[in-house]
């Protein structure tokens, strides 16, 4: 039993309450040890997707209680890509926000840290109740990081998101108390072992547990039709908070593949694959309605945040699909559209600076005070994210696209994703014509030159993709055996008889 299996979970939760003790110290400090933390996260996330990579199911059980009856934290190559992810994108992030970002209010890095260990918990935690309680952590971190700078458009923004996110979470609270009260038991290895062999009579009321759970977490995915909170709140977030939140979706998308292939999976009886269905009929229209979304958008912000909707979509779609290639398609991509969604917001935040009181508004306002080397940036991204050759996301489709089965998951999968990517296209060359190519013929900006350090967190992780591309067939080959990992369930119901380690 490794004890680097919780520093994801502790290494935040120390520097959050070090940050709390020392809410009168100066910003420099703050910033330091907030950086500090994330930085840490790095080696540690490193060695354990190195340590996930050797194939064998990681278990750590807290006050060493034996599964079921103690807390477990699990380990597998999934959890292991999602902390290096998080790590990553939490570093550029808050690189960013030391900019400047993080003076608009008290205790920023405080609580960057705890929307860390709510995502990091949540990937870990192997019981339904943690996955919760992290749930809750991340969330109630997220309401105050959305307001910070309580401007209206925050305000009105938070209050739905607050509003969708507590009706979800007394779902949540409902659906668990039904599997309890029917299974006796949250461990995740011990529920699925337990819904396969259930009472038939028990089954509707499962049914029923399970799909509750599903519209929690399609919630926090943004899963149509439950996406509708999304473009506002992650509009009106600060840009690095809006950088990180380009991981909350994936958190959702965890969630879903975690339960509904562990618990509700092949083994599950009367229940197996319970939702594929479903959610193969929400990822389709959830990718059109998300480019529709980022074709109508007024705002740089609200058309980036549309794009995570049409990713979402990909995830989905790939999960529902059911194979190992199209799981390891999905991940590839989820890795992919991540980076490069969080690297669009952060662009979009240092181009809203130099629009003086234009904002993001895609109106013909200001020129902007660096067009060029700005216009440059967003066309790379651009072309990333709209899934052009050679970069990741025309992989990461490619990959998707091939994975379909020929037929009717080919029919209706190919003219979404193909006429989908196209639309995206046109909607982020509209957007990147009025900023950088007809607005030269307006009134320049007053505005300081973009800071040299904010470039850099944006450029570092734009280069995720070509990396990617670079990378990809090692990169695959460990995404392909997380795949083939998580669809073999045999090793994760072992943990319970004391199979694994």
């Amino acid at each position: 039993m490794s004890h680097a299996i919780i520093l994801p979970v502790l290494l935040p939760m120390f520097f959050g309450a070090l940050l709390l003790v020392g809410h009168g110290w100066s910003r420099e400090i703050k910033r330091g040890i907030s950086l500090l933390g994330c930085l840490a996260l790095l080696p540690v996330c490193i060695h354990l997707l190195l340590l996930a990579g050797a194939g064998q199911l990681q278990v750590y059980a807290l006050g060493n209680w034996a599964a079921p009856f103690g807390i477990m934290l699990l380990l597998d190559r999934f959890n292991a890509v999602m902390l290096l992810l998080t790590a990553l994108l939490a570093t550029f992030a808050l690189l960013y926000a030391c900019r400047g970002e993080d003076e608009q209010g008290p205790n920023f890095h405080a609580l960057f840290q705890f929307q860390l260990l709510g995502i990091n918990g949540a990937f870990l935690t192997a019981d339904l109740f943690n996955l919760f309680v992290f749930f809750e952590i991340l969330l109630i971190s997220s309401y105050a990081l959305l307001l910070h700078g309580n401007r209206a458009s925050q305000v009105k923004a938070g209050v739905h998101y607050v509003v969708l996110n507590l009706l979800g979470s007394s779902f949540f609270l409902i659906g668990v108390s039904l599997l309890y009260g029917l299974t006796g038991t949250l461990n995740m290895p011990d529920l699925a072992a337990r819904v396969a062999s259930a009472d038939v009579a028990d089954a509707p009321l499962l049914k029923a547990a399970a799909y509750l759970l599903l519209i929690v977490f399609g919630l926090k995915g943004a899963v149509l039709p439950l996406y509708f909170w999304l473009p506002r709140a992650y509009a009106a977030a600060p840009a690095s908070v809006a950088a990180l939140f380009a991981i909350m979706t994936k958190v959702g998308f965890y969630a879903i593949v975690r339960v509904f292939t562990l618990i509700f999976g092949e083994q599950a009886g009367p229940l197996a694959n319970l939702g594929h269905e479903l959610l193969w009929w929400l990822a389709l229209p959830t990718i059109a309605l998300g480019v529709i979304g980022a074709l109508g958008a007024r705002q740089l912000q609200v058309l980036l945040a549309y794009l995570v909707v049409v990713s979402v979509g990909m995830l989905m779609a790939g999960f529902a699909i059911g194979t190992a290639a199209a799981l390891s398609a999905a991940l590839y991509y989820l890795v992919h559209s991540t980076l490069i969604s969080a690297a669009l917001f952060l662009l979009a935040g240092l181009v809203v600076a130099q629009r003086d009181s234009a904002g993001g508004d895609l109106q013909q306002e200001r020129v902007l005070r660096q067009p060029l080397l700005l216009g440059c940036l967003f066309f790379f991204g651009a072309i990333s994210v709209a899934g052009l050759p050679p970069f990741s996301g025309f992989i990461g489709k490619m990959l998707l696209l091939r994975a379909a089965e020929l037929g009717w998951q080919a029919w209706s999968l190919w003219p979404v994703v193909l006429i989908g990517g196209l639309l995206t296209l046109i909607a982020l060359s509209r957007a990147g014509t009025t900023l950088f190519w007809l607005g030269q013929q307006t009134s320049p900006s007053t505005a300081a030159p973009a800071d040299r350090v904010s470039l850099l967190a944006a450029l570092g992780l734009l280069l995720a993709s070509p990396l990617l591309l670079i990378g990809a067939a090692p990169i695959l080959a460990y995404l392909e055996a997380a795949a083939v990992q998580l669809l073999d369930l045999q090793p994760y119901l072992s943990i319970i008889a004391g199979g694994a380690a």
